[in-house]
């Protein structure tokens, strides 16, 4: 009865704290995803109605406001970062590598800071997007709370709150917001982090409702869905999507390997980027900020002033532009923005095919296939297109194109942007926690001095009675300043003189661990070793730090396993 009462009390302190967390984390997120969004869509509001110098060409009437506005905001930007001393913005991939630490806090500072500079970019007309910075954010306040709250929750978890309530409270998907969080930031479904990300995804959704009314990002309205007749242009269109989701890709990366090869300082590269984005904005502004009411626009079926072809392309030219170049901000509005105008691109060539609605669900479709290689969450896309469209079939529509475009940006990208990004860091998170850990893990912190040494001038009759004192099979050989200078072992020394010096026996070939290499290092080292410890010496100056054992390593293994069973499977 007692265990049964100890169970029931550990569950009710388990849910008392998922509650507590979600619903603060949930509040939190709902009020500043809404500043932010509404806050960038009044700023773009006012730069939109401010006219400045027009000018008339070809009978067509231009503002040459962007030339003025972003330049203003780059300098903001700059600004702004060296104040904060920002090294580096910090975004999603940031938010991914550390849910999947166990040092997992993120820097607040930096982490407001590349938020609050996301939030000038995209207000400024940057082509950037706003969800990013919300996600990373989220994942940030969620990392403080661990800090602040101290509760039994990891910090992972925290993180996958905060994160949850920024998409819920953005797009008022609370479902994409809980599978977000889970495949796209954890990518583990454990059920000990269900329960308060679920809780953090729906408050947030709940509280946006109340306080701010309901606030769709799209408004699409599907019906009388032919999924038969539909099937061959959307089979045909997800490659296509994926294609355009690896050019897009590659341009961002292509962009900031120009940025840092340039070696320019950020203020003449975010001015580059603002006066290339404004040029082109002059004259195509439908390429400038978020983008929404154009997507808007396509996805109800209104009229795009600009050739869609050319929109797509410039679109890329200049988010890869802004975002290489340090105009921070996110890729997943960009992302949907290309999707819905490759989407109307496509449903121009299949004019001809009369089936209903075609080209609506060949704009949602793209709007997901696009994003969903992105953001590396497939699943998260199409419960989004779900929420938007409350339709069952467009979100099965949608499913075959993202699964199509997957595996193309797969084969010739990867996972994901973010995982890509981390990839150049020389972080491979398709490995995983437990590869990460034992990459972080330094083989000294398991070094131990219980082990035999010797000077080089000690006799080897000396020797062996050190090892039968210390019941040990091998010792090692070391000067007086620490330095290693060989071992051997007990079968070499019965079979020497043992008059001779130890020296003579020193056996510098053997296996031995840099000090500063990692347990998974030590791990590759020892799977070809035999024998009772292998030293860890310091290069630089060849001191012995100490041995380590087989037996520590696999010991320090199935520790790591143990915990990561605990994070991702209870």
């Amino acid at each position: 009865m007692n265990v049964i009462s100890m169970k029931l009390k550990l569950t009710l302190h388990e849910l008392g704290i998922s509650l507590m967390i979600g619903l603060i984390v949930g509040l939190l997120m709902s009020l500043v995803a809404n500043a932010f969004v509404f806050g960038v869509a009044y700023f773009s509001g006012l730069r939109t109605d401010l006219i400045l110098f027009p000018i008339s060409i070809g009978g067509n009437d231009y503002s040459l406001t962007p030339l003025f506005v972003l330049p203003a905001a780059a300098l903001l930007v700059v600004f702004v970062r060296k104040r904060l001393n920002i090294a580096r913005f910090h975004g999603p991939a940031d938010s991914i590598y550390a849910a999947h630490r166990t040092d997992n806090e993120l820097d607040v500072k930096t982490g407001l800071g590349s938020t609050f500079i996301a939030f000038i970019s995209a207000s400024g007309g940057a082509s950037v997007g706003q969800y990013g910075p919300l996600v990373h954010f989220g994942a940030t306040m969620g990392s403080f709370f661990k800090r602040w709250f101290g509760a039994s929750a990891t910090t992972d978890i925290f993180i996958g709150c905060g994160v949850a309530g920024a998409i819920s409270a953005g797009f008022n998907a609370p479902l994409a917001g809980v599978i977000f969080a889970l495949e796209a930031i954890l990518r583990h479904f454990s059920l000990r982090a269900v329960a308060p990300i679920a809780i953090s995804s729906i408050s947030a959704s709940a509280f946006s409702h109340w306080l701010f009314g309901s606030n769709h990002a799209f408004r699409v309205e599907i019906t009388n869905i032919d999924l038969l007749g539909l099937l061959p242009p959307v089979i045909m269109s997800g490659p296509i999507f994926g294609l355009i989701a690896v050019m897009f890709m590659l341009s961002m990366r292509y962009a900031a390997r120009l940025a840092t090869t340039s070696k320019l300082s950020p203020l003449p590269l975010a001015l580059i980027a603002a006066i290339g984005c404004a040029g082109v904005g002059v004259f195509v502004p439908e390429v400038l900020g978020l983008g929404t009411s154009v997507v808007q626009s396509i996805v109800s079926g209104g009229t795009v002033p600009v050739d869609l072809s050319l929109l797509l392309v410039l679109k890329l030219f200049v988010t890869a532009l802004c975002i290489g170049f340090g105009l921070f901000g996110g890729v997943f509005s960009p992302a949907i923005f290309l999707g819905a105008v490759s989407g109307a691109v496509l449903a121009t060539l299949f004019s001809g095919y009369d089936v209903g609605n075609l080209s609506t669900i060949l704009i949602v479709c793209g709007m997901a296939a696009v994003a969903a290689p992105v953001l590396g969450a497939p699943l998260a896309a199409v419960l989004i297109i779900l929420e938007l469209t409350l339709s069952y079939e467009t979100a099965v529509i949608a499913l075959i194109t993202v699964v199509l475009s997957g595996i193309v940006a797969n084969v010739l990208y990867g996972t994901s942007f973010f995982d890509r990004q981390l990839l150049d860091r020389g972080i491979d998170i398709l490995r995983g926690r437990g590869h990460l850990k034992m990459m972080e893990t330094p083989i000294t912190d398991l070094a131990q001095n219980d082990f035999v040494q010797t000077s080089p001038t000690t006799r080897v009759k000396t020797g062996l009675d050190l090892l039968i004192k210390h019941n040990s099979s091998e010792i090692y050989i070391v000067d007086r300043n620490g330095k290693f200078a060989g071992k051997t072992t007990i079968v070499d020394m019965l079979r020497a003189d043992p008059a001779a010096h130890m020296s003579a026996l020193a056996d510098l070939e053997q296996l031995s661990i840099k000090s500063d290499a990692s347990l998974l290092q030590a791990i590759e080292v020892a799977s070809t070793f035999v024998g009772e410890s292998i030293p860890i010496i310091d290069r630089e100056n060849n001191v012995l730090l100490g041995v380590v054992t087989e037996s520590d390593l696999f010991t320090a293994y199935l520790d790591l396993q143990n915990n990561l069973i605990d994070i991702e499977k209870k």
